[in-house]
């Protein structure tokens, strides 16, 4: 148990800084309205992150359970990781979200961040690909899976609350180049990632270690 928290303590922190809308929504929202008006907008990102979660494990555990064994698993794990890799790193970086924080109620704020991360269908298809990946590494044990991807989120949570706090220098030093910089940085990461998932399947023999691979990437 202790390895696996060990190994999603680095995943959950790399999630906090995906550059997209709900990150510079969050910073505006945190810099202008204040500290509870931006953990409001991060409660309904996080929960809109559980129940994609909650999907992708349904609609996946079958799959485990019949493939847990096959080199296609990490194939298929691979390609979606590598395809949001690649999209992240060609992506052309827009000057000005076109997304607004809301000027509602902190419940009108966490209905907010919950639809901007539910719409984006990338967010569904990422955490299918993370499932599919450290499923077999997990031996699809449920148990193990709730400690990691729980973990995940608590660290993911925890480091917002820091970009919550620094809001208003964090939203000051990232200008146009660094984003650009840090979309490509994470879309490379990804892209590692998917190559060395892909590889793996054609390699079935060597066991895939998830706790050793995250800590190659962090």
């Amino acid at each position: 148990m202790i390895d696996d928290i060990q190994a999603a303590i680095p995943l959950g922190f790399l999630l906090s800084f995906m550059i997209g809308p709900v990150f510079f929504v969050l910073l505006e929202t945190s810099a202008t309205k204040g500290f509870r008006a931006g953990v409001s907008l991060d409660i309904g990102v996080i929960v809109a992150d559980i129940v994609f979660l909650i999907i992708a494990y349904f609609s996946s555990f079958q799959l485990l359970e019949n493939l847990s064994n096959e080199p296609g698993l990490f194939v298929f794990g691979g390609m979606i990781l590598l395809v949001y890799g690649i999209y992240l790193f060609v992506k052309k970086a827009k000057k000005k979200s076109n997304v607004k924080a809301s000027k509602g109620t902190y419940l009108g704020l966490i209905v907010k961040g919950f639809l901007l991360n539910f719409i984006n269908i990338g967010v569904l298809a990422f955490w299918l690909g993370l499932i599919i990946v450290v499923g077999p590494s997990l031996e699809n044990n449920p148990n193990r899976m709730l400690v990691f991807f729980s973990t995940v989120i608590l660290v993911y949570f925890a480091t917002d609350l820091i970009k919550i706090i620094l809001a208003k220098q964090l939203k000051r030093y990232l200008t146009q180049d660094r984003i650009v910089v840090i979309k490509k940085g994470l879309g490379i990461v990804l892209i590692i990632c998917g190559i060395v998932l892909i590889s793996k399947g054609f390699l079935p023999k060597e066991k895939f270690d998830i706790k050793e691979g995250i800590e190659k990437i962090s």
